[in-house]
């Protein structure tokens, strides 16, 4: 074995061992081992996408419900007294595949409707409010404040996928999923309805874009009508670094003119995902 050879292997074995000990001594803040990670990703003993997905499973620790959920003015409904075939091609279209089914009001939430039950209905002509009342599912209710990682528990053992979030006097607050959770953790989750392979830019319901951290300034600067900077930067990945004056970790954000420009996913080395809304000022 080489001198080289052996010098690296005691450095690793000295960087694990650090990592180990870290976890058996129980430091005194969540900061204390994430610096010694931290120092490991550097030294390339974990990698940048595992050491991603560590910080987010302890940010979500800390997290609460009432921060990351789907606020009721957002929530795709469907109510109870509607005829099934006027929402149809509404559920469709929405790409969800779950719906809060509303009795008398806002906060009377009486099921959850799948897309996939209703699509034999639909096949089959048989799409009356007592055939769709048949196979809703019972709703879940979690408070506000529940913890991120109690909600990631129960979703688990219950195989729930959503839950409807009731503020302290009972009422409907809004809602969370499970990818919401796993999104804390492993950041942005692409599916079918995300990015083209070409795309750069995605509009979401919400009111927020997902912007690829390699979007030519030029492309956004035509999509959002805005004037950064096309010079220094090609990208707006750079523009934004220049902002922060480091490299962003997931979830800090940072505002340019009237856009709000919030770190969705990134490594050591480069901005990857980031999620852009329209500040209220």
């Amino acid at each position: 074995m080489s001198d080289e050879h052996s010098s690296r292997s005691q450095g690793n074995k000295s960087w694990l061992e650090r990592i180990s000990q870290a976890f058996s001594s129980e430091p005194e803040t969540v900061e204390d081992v994430l610096e010694i990670l931290r120092d490991a990703e550097a030294h390339n003993i974990i990698d940048a996408d595992a050491m991603s997905i560590i910080e987010g499973a302890m940010q979500v620790i800390d997290m609460r419900v009432d921060e990351i959920m789907i606020p009721r003015s957002q929530m795709v409904t469907v109510k109870a007294a509607q005829d099934p075939k006027s929402y149809l091609s509404a559920i469709f279209e929405s790409a969800h595949s779950r719906f809060p089914v509303l009795g008398d009001s806002q906060d009377d939430v009486i099921g959850i409707l799948l897309a996939k039950d209703l699509l034999p209905l639909a096949v089959n002509e048989e799409l009356s409010w007592n055939r769709v009342r048949e196979i809703l599912r019972p709703p879940t209710f979690v408070p506000e404040s529940k913890r991120l990682n109690q909600l990631l528990k129960e979703f688990k053992q219950t195989r729930n996928h959503m839950a409807i979030v009731v503020d302290e006097y009972g009422g409907t607050a809004g809602l969370i999923t499970i990818e919401d959770v796993l999104e804390q953790i492993v950041g942005e989750i692409e599916d079918e309805h995300d990015f083209d392979e070409e795309a750069h830019i995605k509009t979401r319901g919400n009111g927020s874009f997902a912007v690829k951290g390699a979007t030519p300034v030029e492309d956004f600067n035509e999509f959002f009508d805005t004037q950064l900077d096309d010079e220094e930067f090609d990208t707006i990945g750079g523009v934004l670094l220049r902002e922060f004056g480091h490299l962003p970790r997931r979830g800090e954000s940072v505002q340019l003119g009237d856009l709000v420009f919030t770190i969705a996913n990134a490594d050591n080395r480069v901005i990857r995902l980031l999620q852009v809304t329209r500040s209220d000022g």
